[in-house]
């Protein structure tokens, strides 16, 4: 069944990293590399406490408030929003892909997918 999943979660990626070649703002490629990877820049809310971390991590990871940001920028017709909300989507599935779920408030390595393994562990969130 986790093949499965990862396989769901490679599709829903390669869709948004395609919707983001139609909805490209004409930004550089190597632009778009950089905002792929900067809805991580959350973690750094488990710089003040795991709680934190997780409320911070999860707002910019949630799929729900990407898909949101995507149907307000399509109803109100504002690329902008729509290629933020398809970024946020692509790299939350992305993300998930590799194995980084949505966070518990107890640390960094608790996530709704289970327990990351050592080998994966970023941020402890116990300071």
């Amino acid at each position: 069944m986790k093949n499965v999943l990862k396989l769901e979660e490679i599709a829903m990626t390669a869709m948004g990293i395609y919707l983001l070649t139609i909805y490209n703002l004409n930004i550089s490629i190597w632009i778009w590399l950089l905002l792929f990877f900067s809805p991580d820049i959350s973690m750094l809310g488990y710089l003040v406490n795991a709680k934190a971390g997780a409320i911070i991590y999860n707002i910019f990871h949630h799929k729900g408030i990407a898909i949101a940001i995507v149907a307000l920028g399509y109803f109100m017709h504002a690329e902008l929003l729509l290629s933020i909300g398809i970024l946020l989507f692509a790299h939350s599935s992305f993300d998930r892909m590799m194995g980084y779920g949505l966070k518990y408030f107890s640390s960094f390595n608790d996530t709704h997918l289970g327990k990351l393994k050592k080998d994966k562990t970023v941020i402890s969130g116990n300071f």
